[in-house]
């Protein structure tokens, strides 16, 4: 096999990783839904997160210190967003809401992020865009009104969509940020840096969550799954991610991505005992074209 379609392959197996360890999360945040409050899960997570992260990088924080403290405030803002908020709301959400519908309205975040670039770069919106945008935006109704017409008319939704429609509007602010990193701060420091940062900001939401509910919510049953989402789908993933993106590229990486509701789909019907039904199918295949279209760039046209 020729050296460059064996690295090719590689890439593609570890994005695969990455992104199946992330659709772990969906399934934990389904899970523990009645075992653990959600601010506690994003605490614990994080938490577990940078102990495992920190033999590692504390030698190289005070290294990196002078590079990261002109820019303390922007990382303040993308760690409070990425890592404080935005997982946080998808816990929340799998309190009302199933796991394939969690990863089905994850992936919408491209759309956000078009629409985001647009309207504060003046990124061009070309027509195979704004049509992928509307097939999108027809798949996530679709999904969140269950294909049910009567559903759409009364404007009834089920809070746990809503809760994560807006992470998915996060996480694509987010990915904008991480577009502008600093140069010259390591990229395992960077990510170091915004753990940290954002299980910080994390502590005073834990806090109030325990006065309301208090509890330590360790136990033989939650336990592996904290384990879990702070070592593998955060740490892990991180790492394959970034070896996919190096390998493949942003954009081909990217496209793996949007595989997440398969891998979030068999996981929930293996362990949740979830129904796939034909809806999730028509709203998959609505979304992820979609998502195609609207990341199709014509040639000459800057990204």
């Amino acid at each position: 096999m020729p050296e460059k379609t064996s690295s090719l392959l590689a890439g593609y197996g570890v994005a695969l990783g990455a992104t199946a360890l992330w659709s772990g999360n969906f399934i934990v945040a389904r899970g523990l839904n009645d075992l653990i409050p959600p601010v506690s899960l994003a605490f614990y997570r994080w938490l577990t997160a940078v102990l495992v992260f920190a033999p590692f990088a504390i030698q190289g924080f005070a290294k990196d210190w002078p590079r990261v403290r002109p820019h303390i405030g922007y990382m303040a803002v993308t760690a409070f967003i990425g890592v404080t908020c935005f997982n946080t709301f998808i816990y929340i959400a799998g309190h009302t809401t199933t796991a394939m519908n969690l990863s089905l309205i994850a992936i919408t975040f491209p759309v956000f992020v078009v629409l985001i670039s647009r309207v504060l770069f003046k990124e061009v919106l070309t027509v195979k865009r704004a049509v992928g945008i509307v097939v999108v935006l027809t798949g996530v109704v679709c999904l969140i009104t269950r294909g049910e017409v009567a559903r759409l008319l009364a404007i009834r939704f089920v809070a746990g969509d809503l809760w994560m429609l807006a992470s998915a509007v996060l996480f694509a602010v987010f990915s904008i940020l991480i577009k502008h990193k600093p140069e010259g701060i390591r990229l395992y420091m960077f990510q170091f840096t915004l753990f940290f940062m954002g299980l910080i900001f994390l502590l005073p939401f834990f806090i109030w969550e325990q006065v309301r509910m208090p509890g330590l919510y360790l136990n033989r049953s939650t336990l592996p799954a904290v384990l879990y989402v702070g070592v593998f789908a955060s740490l892990c993933a991180f790492l394959l991610w970034n070896r996919a993106i190096i390998t493949l590229g942003p954009s081909r990486a990217g496209m793996i991505y949007y595989t997440m509701p398969l891998f979030s789909g068999l996981l929930a019907y293996l362990f949740l005992g979830e129904h796939i039904g034909l809806v999730h199918a028509v709203s998959a295949m609505l979304i992820l074209s979609g998502i195609v279209l609207a990341n199709q760039t014509p040639q000459g046209v800057k990204q």
